[in-house]
């Protein structure tokens, strides 16, 4: 599983790193975690409020810190 946390490295984006590496860590996943800070980057995958989440490819969340059972949901999927 890749994941990709974006975000300019405010404390929302940290937060949001923390949890899904927790999550993810505590679902047993075998994953890699990226943070992607380059606004380029960021917007390329039409993300224009941060902290997003994309997992395998897909932008799973805009904007907010989600919670722990909507991180986990979004592992899931």
């Amino acid at each position: 599983m890749e994941i990709k946390v974006l975000g300019p490295g405010c404390p929302k984006c940290t937060a949001l790193a923390e949890s899904v590496e927790s999550m993810a860590k505590e679902m047993g996943l075998d994953y890699e975690i990226e943070k992607i800070s380059d606004l380029n980057t960021i917007m390329g995958f039409g993300v224009f409020m941060t902290p997003g989440l994309v997992v395998d490819g897909e932008v799973k969340s805009v904007g907010k810190v989600p919670t722990a059972d909507e991180i986990k949901k979004m592992l899931k999927e």
